[in-house]
């Protein structure tokens, strides 16, 4: 469970906004709103599951944003949400074939403590024009309108979106991206389950990106890996995301896709998206308000070397051999980490007490049995309840207070093959990681 210190965490992170409270549903009067429009969902098929899998996608061929638009210069709106999800067949497989322009329809209400959030943001100073949101409470807020950030120059002041994003991240734009999902998802062979890595992992439902845990930035070199829910959290903006490089995505838990999902806690969450490996990804519910539970725990640093400490309390001195089992010993011949609470300066100028849980050295898989509501090492299971294998988006709750919990979406590997067309590639690295990009999670 996360540390009470998190209660930093964007005041649980303002990404989780408005957590089971309306935050996306309405609809704007300054949008050209209408009804999304599935059409474009093949009916024909004789193929139940392929027809559910298709119905879960937000189709929409009308609706376009008010705030982000398609080119520099242009006044028209990109199109919001999945434009296209229909069934296809290559060399005799089946996949769901997604368009989607990447620009998600929320809409999100704002509430007392969402204004104290962002008027207590520790640089409220310069993060707003005038030391304050202009936003207040009740007001609609659409997906990229202004509410008086000093954002970023990057995209924004060319296809729109100024003003709704704290400094930092650029604005998001138009990606008029086309992704392949099998239909006929299967576990990796050989324990070869690749990383999640930096970049796309899946797609929400709406089209938005799904990253995983980190955002490829380390306090070492090549060590102490920030989790971005943490180190980015007062970067994200009020339904918990952000752009990189004009591509918007989530990292953890929105409640403005769990209201456009009708996800309120009291049952089995439905599908959010789908994993680069074909499985899908559902929300953080097992049952009527019992949360999924994530299998990593965050280390002891005063612990026993056999129990995954350093006998050093309060120090990072050590890391592990072997991530999914403790008993393998760790490793002294590293670079020390800050201290326990120490202050850190994230990328975006805003200092943090970099407590125990995080950096993604300070996990280590518990080895729990995946059943009912524990998941397994890639955040997920299959409970033989019809759904099949499908990962969760992870939280923990603190005396009713809900954050996010690592890893948060999908990882630190897929449990399942990537196809050779899928968003996410095992073979594409960058320097210092193993396949797909990610750090060097299993060479320590």
């Amino acid at each position: 469970m996360f540390n009470p210190q998190f209660s930093l965490l964007a005041l649980t992170l303002l990404a989780m906004s408005c957590i089971l409270i309306a935050c996306g549903g309405g609809s704007s009067s300054t949008s050209t709103d209408s009804d999304n429009d599935d059409s474009s969902i093949p009916s024909n098929s004789d193929n139940d599951d392929t027809n559910e899998s298709l119905a879960t996608w937000m189709i929409n061929t009308s609706s376009r944003s008010a705030q982000i638009f398609e080119s520099s210069g242009s006044s028209v709106g990109v199109l919001e949400d999945v434009q296209l999800a229909e069934a296809q067949t290559i060399d005799g497989v089946e996949y769901t074939y997604i368009e989607t322009n990447g620009i998600p329809k929320y809409d999100t209400v704002m509430t007392q403590d969402m204004i104290d959030a962002l008027n207590n943001r520790p640089l409220a100073n310069s993060d707003f024009d005038a030391g304050t949101t202009t936003a207040t409470v009740g007001d609609l807020v659409t997906f990229g309108e202004h509410i008086g950030y000093n954002s970023s120059t990057e995209n924004c002041s060319d296809t729109g979106g100024s003003g709704y994003w704290p400094p930092g991240p650029g604005c998001p734009t138009s990606l008029e991206r086309g992704e392949y999902f099998t239909a006929e998802p299967a576990p990796a062979s050989n324990d070869s389950n690749c990383s999640t890595g930096l970049g796309t992992i899946g797609l929400m439902v709406n089209g938005s990106a799904i990253f995983d845990w980190g955002d490829g930035m380390s306090w070492g070199q090549n060590i102490w890996y920030n989790l971005a829910p943490i180190a980015e959290q007062y970067d994200v903006d009020i339904c918990g995301g952000h752009a990189a490089n004009g591509e918007y995505h989530h990292h953890f838990y929105t409640s403005c896709l769990a209201d456009l999902v009708s996800d309120n806690g009291d049952e089995h969450s439905p599908i959010y998206g789908f994993a680069a490996d074909g499985y899908p990804v559902y929300g953080p519910w097992e049952n009527n308000n019992e949360l999924a539970i994530s299998a990593w725990k965050i280390r002891d640093y005063s612990a026993s070397e056999s129990e995954g400490g350093c006998n050093t309390p309060g120090e990072r001195s050590c890391i592990l051999n072997d991530v999914y089992d403790v008993s393998q010993g760790v490793n002294y011949n590293i670079t020390a980490g800050p201290d326990i609470g120490e202050n850190v300066s994230t990328l975006s100028g805003n200092t943090l007490a970099a407590v125990d849980g995080y950096y993604l050295e300070d996990y280590y898989y518990a080895q729990a049995t995946a059943n009912g509501a524990q998941l397994d090492e890639h955040n997920g299971h299959d409970n033989n309840d019809g759904r099949g294998y499908h990962y969760h988006i992870t939280l923990t709750s603190d005396s009713g207070k809900l954050s996010p919990a690592f890893p948060y979406t999908i990882g630190p590997t897929f449990y399942g093959e990537l196809p050779d067309n899928a968003v996410r590639s095992c073979e594409s690295t960058t320097p210092g990681g193993p396949g797909d990009g990610g750090p060097p999670l299993f060479l320590f």
